[in-house]
């Protein structure tokens, strides 16, 4: 899932002083300082328990059926991204994380200015308005299957499920409880590595029978047919899938060794995700028809194929149940999680009005909670009018993936001119060939975002130019529009005094610990 601006405690910080090798080593050159101090403090992490973190904020059961429309062509549509996306992401914003705190709103603001950062921040909230409906639309599928399968593809029925299970998370999330985060520490073996190997399994076990895949798996099927733009359009939904690779590039610091051990962390995180992805996608191509698959319910598809087959149907409540468990669990966890962030640097900076800023007596911001909803209901309402859910689903993942593209371009821009403006800045770690890894993710990103607006088979016979202009709407309202009227309407009241004093602080904290460094390094 997305990232969103974890606080600075425990992060650690700008690490040692960039030795001549540009390793961030950083020999006889060695810091002194706040910021020296609070490294040598910082607890210390293992490259592996990083790489499990990581696998476990991007991996997800719910974009296989997405991917298991294209057969065997799936790992080629996982690995093409994953190369000119997914480690682009992961190395760059390791030397973001390790240079400047604050998240991706720091990063853009130093490279590029302070309204762009704005723009980043809000655009990792407004992804989440539509991020929400198509989470919980999977839900709403997969509960189906324990009540009645065919409400599966009833639009009202999605609608309902997915307003009622909002809801009542903005109310769970507007009393401060704790008690989610056990829940969603459990998601990645409830809800994605036990059922995921489980359908792998049975899926080996199924061809091993001597079963004939329903998808065909020869070497002519190894890349997509070639059928124009529309061949390529859902590979856009993988950059999404690989979103958040940032989030845990904060702790980058915290390894022994950043410079060696943090690139074996993302290539061991990498092939976790990437194992994650493939062959649960895979397992449901063998089962269940490309024509018959559900974009929405299709993981319930496979395991209630499967099932069927060995005669053990009665797992497919228990599975389901593990699967809406993970799921609710990771969308409570991360209900407040963007709108914080991006509260935070409202109440610093006046971004937003302050009927948005107020907190309850359990210091959420449920004004923010609950506005965000009532344009997630609007949305919701929208499974009830589209005709086909699997189209509806497409169509919200889409805009998603849209919108929260805008961060990463942000990003890798940022990333481009800090390296060339600001070079002597302090940074635990450097991504090797920063500028072409940047411009490989800036490209990916730019082209994934153009061929978003071409639409898939997935959106049945709706005319091009209806989906053109809801996808592009989409984009720009959300993405473009708001948060410029934001900027442009913004008043000097709308800024909270005590996060001013707070801001101020950390600012003249920043300015001691930059002091420290340069003074050491001309001794």
């Amino acid at each position: 899932m997305s990232s969103m601006d974890i606080p600075s405690s425990g992060r650690g910080g700008p690490g040692t002083s960039d030795g001549a090798d540009g390793t961030g080593a950083g020999a006889g050159h060695e810091r002194t300082g706040p910021a020296a101090t609070r490294l040598a403090d910082a607890p210390r992490m293992s490259w592996l328990t990083l790489a499990l973190m990581t696998t476990a904020s991007v991996a997800s059961l719910r974009s296989a059926p997405t991917m298991a429309v294209y057969g065997l062509a799936c790992v080629f549509l996982y690995l093409l991204p994953a190369v000119v996306f997914l480690l682009p992401t992961a190395l760059v914003s390791a030397e973001l994380a390790s240079g400047w705190e604050g998240g991706v709103y720091r990063w853009v603001s130093e490279g590029l200015s302070k309204p762009l950062g704005f723009l980043a921040v809000w655009c990792q909230f407004a992804m989440t308005i539509f991020y929400y409906p198509s989470l919980l639309a999977y839900v709403a599928s997969t509960i189906a299957y324990v009540v009645d399968p065919s409400l599966a593809s009833n639009g009202l029925y999605t609608a309902i499920v997915i307003m009622v299970l909002y809801w009542t998370g903005v109310w769970v999330s507007s009393r401060g409880t704790k008690a989610v985060a056990g829940l969603s520490s459990m998601g990645l073996v409830i809800g994605t590595l036990i059922p995921g190997t489980l359908l792998v399994v049975l899926g080996f076990v199924f061809l091993g029978q001597g079963n004939a895949s329903a998808a065909p798996i020869d070497a002519a099927h190894l890349f997509p047919e070639w059928t124009g733009l529309a061949s390529l359009v859902l590979i856009v939904n993988n950059f999404l899938s690989y979103s958040g690779m940032e989030m845990n590039a904060v702790h980058v610091s915290s390894l022994r060794d950043p410079a060696k051990e943090f690139p074996r962390t993302m290539f061991t995180a990498s092939g976790m995700v990437l194992a994650i992805f493939i062959l649960p996608a895979l397992a449901i191509s063998w089962v269940v028809p490309s024509s018959e698959l559900s974009l929405t319910a299709g993981v319930m598809q496979a395991f209630d194929a499967f099932f069927q087959y060995f005669h053990i149907g009665w797992l497919t409540p228990v599975i389901a149940v593990a699967l809406v468990a993970a799921s609710l669990g990771g969308m409570l966890t991360w209900l407040a999680g963007p709108s914080k962030g991006l509260l935070m640097i409202s109440r610093q900076e006046g971004y937003l009005p302050p009927f948005l800023q107020r907190l309850n007596k359990e210091g959420i911001q449920q004004n923010l909670l609950v506005t965000q909803g009532v344009v997630t209901t609007v949305i919701a309402l929208a499974y009830a009018l589209i005709p086909n859910v699997s189209s509806a689903y497409w169509i919200f993942s889409v805009i998603t993936t849209q919108v929260y593209l805008i961060v990463y371009l942000l990003m890798f821009a940022a990333a481009i001119r800090l390296r060339r403006t600001r070079p002597e800045h302090p940074r635990g770690y450097r991504a090797p060939a920063l500028v072409p890894i940047a411009v490989t993710g800036l490209v990916a990103s730019a082209a994934a975002m153009a061929i978003g607006f071409v639409p898939s088979s997935q959106f049945g016979s709706g005319s091009v130019w209806s989906y053109v202009v809801i996808v592009g709407g989409g984009l720009v309202l959300l993405g473009l529009l708001i948060p410029y009227l934001f900027l442009r309407l913004r008043k000097p009241g709308w800024r909270s005094p005590d996060a001013q004093a707070e801001l101020a602080a950390q600012e003249a904290a920043e300015r001691g610990e930059a002091d420290g460094p340069e003074q050491g390094g001309a001794a």
